[in-house]
């Protein structure tokens, strides 16, 4: 018996076992993975982007029943073991109803002022390094970032100060990382292998190592790993979640637990909701509301490789970003969103990108010369867009919308590479390579138990307390009403901490 459960141990749940450590309550995070083993492959990029080590071997189906394998991880500290640490606030103007291309993103029924305080602290529990007023975008905040931005190399150095000349506004990016070595860190620092890889140096901000690792030091905080949560039954009335079933080893076990705390992700999250039907509940556990699964979102994401008049020996060039185009303004009717530099790919990640190398170049002079772009459209809620499970597999039926602005965006960013003169020659002129992401890569994954007012047309309350049930709350990106366009995970971070705060004040005092 437990006085809270967490189920997931990804940004949102751990960050949640690390707010709640210091309530003295029982807590018991389940994870359905193991630790990222330490091991040179850490860093292969053959092994991690080509052979997939890391990511899941089960099959989703898409929505014509085509079966694919997602790049997701289960493992402890979830997704943020293997993102690029990029820790964006919400803009302001995110959380109101906004008009694009393609249609209405909604308001949510909280304003950004409910998170800038949490935004901060998470700010300094994942090390962020950035320049406050570098972004024109971002909410004002009297207080600094919490550490300095990262340097830009000499050769991102020179695209910056092109795209400055031509007339943007290139910001330092918010990136996540520890320069202070822990003493378990198991090899030498480096920020060469950082965006898509494990840190074997534990210099990343991951969830593992900012929240569940200092939630770990306090007795009263447990972690089951290589466990997967079957369902979640509740008492004959349907008021409450009394029972977790779980799989542990081939061995089904029951737990239970005063509350709940469900942070399996976006996607499982509404799964395991589904898959927990009962009398009570026939179309799946708090989900009287018809909701859950439906307004998957993950953005429209796009991975352009620009091709350098020289060598570009960066290191680490993920350290600036364009949000000039973030909102409805240079002549465009709408917003087309975000732009952010990619870790320096090499030849391994481009050939398990791209069918075929450039005419005339090799995939290792193709990374030579590689200079790493990120850019993100907001996706639009579309109830049609769901997460379904059918036999126990996950099923993910999703049509792409706002495609117009993403295509303006990426033409507008080759236009101002090009007006540079750096990325064009007579050997190589415009040989520019994208490749978007479909599902199969579920990054920035959010939606499927919205935050709402009404019970009829949301799951969660504005605590994140599902409507349907007393004791259980949903914390991962499930809560988001809209995407945004920048990275989802500091507000994941940002809200747990929030609901963590109300659960020790309101709830576990009463």
């Amino acid at each position: 018996m437990y006085d809270i459960i967490i189920i997931g141990s990804g940004a949102g749940g751990a960050t949640m076992a690390y707010q709640l450590a210091d309530s003295g309550k029982k807590i018991l995070v389940i994870e359905r993975g193991d630790y990222v083993p330490v091991e040179k492959e850490n860093w292969d990029s053959v092994e991690v982007f080509e052979k997939n080590r890391y990511t899941t071997t089960e099959l989703w189906l898409d929505k014509n029943n085509k079966p694919f394998r997602p790049g997701m991880h289960y493992n402890v500290g979830g997704n943020t073991k293997f993102y690029g640490a990029a820790l964006f606030r919400l803009r302001e103007e995110d959380f109101k109803e906004i008009q694009h291309y393609g249609g209405t993103s909604p308001a949510w029924p909280i304003q950004y002022e409910d998170l800038k305080g949490y935004y901060l602290e998470a700010e300094k529990l994942f090390h962020v390094h950035g320049k406050r007023g570098s972004d024109p975008t971002e909410p004002f905040d009297a207080e600094p970032y919490p550490n300095p931005a990262l340097p830009h190399e000499p050769r991102i150095q020179e695209v910056v100060d092109e795209l400055f000349n031509y007339g943007w506004h290139p910001f330092n990016l918010p990136i996540g990382v520890n320069f202070k070595p822990h003493e378990s860190a198991n090899a030498p620092y480096t920020l060469d292998r950082f965006d898509g890889f494990p840190d074997a140096a534990e210099r990343k901000g991951d969830a593992h190592l900012c929240s569940l690792a200092k939630a770990l030091e306090s007795p009263n905080v447990e972690l089951m790993v290589n466990t997967k949560v079957l369902r979640l039954n509740t008492n004959e009335e349907g008021t409450k979640v009394t029972e977790i079933v779980v799989e542990q080893n081939g061995e089904t076990k029951t737990l239970t637990s005063d509350i709940v705390i469900l942070s399996a992700g976006t996607i499982n999250s509404a799964a395991l909701l589904l898959e927990s039907k009962s009398d009570k509940f026939p179309n799946g556990l708090a989900n009287s509301s018809d909701q859950v699964g439906r307004n998957y979102m993950f953005h429209q994401n796009t991975a352009l490789v620009a091709l350098y008049t020289e060598s570009n020996h960066t290191k680490f060039g993920k350290t600036f970003g364009i949000n000039d185009f973030y909102h409805a303004n240079k002549g465009y009717e709408f917003p087309l969103g975000h732009i952010q530099m990619l870790g320096k790919s090499d030849e391994h990640q481009i050939k398990a990108d791209s069918p075929v190398a450039a005419p005339g170049f090799t995939f290792e002079l193709m990374a030579e010369h590689a200079v790493d772009f990120w850019l993100t459209s907001e996706d639009l809620p579309n109830p049609e867009n769901r997460v379904t499970v059918e036999n126990g597999q996950i099923k993910i039926s999703y049509s792409s919308n706002n495609e117009k602005g993403h295509e303006l965006l990426k033409s507008e960013l080759i236009k101002a590479l090009k007006a540079s003169g750096k990325f064009e020659s007579f050997l190589f002129k415009g040989i520019y390579f994208s490749k978007g992401m479909d599902i199969a890569s579920p990054a920035h994954q959010n939606g499927t138990t919205k935050m709402g007012l009404d019970p009829k047309t949301s799951v969660v309350d504005t605590n994140c307390k599902a409507h349907d049930l007393e004791n259980l709350y949903i914390v991962d990106g499930g809560f988001f009403v809209s995407s945004g366009a920048v990275n989802p995970a500091l507000t994941i971070i940002a809200m747990a901490l929030r609901v963590g705060n109300y659960l020790k004040n309101k709830v576990l005092t009463s």
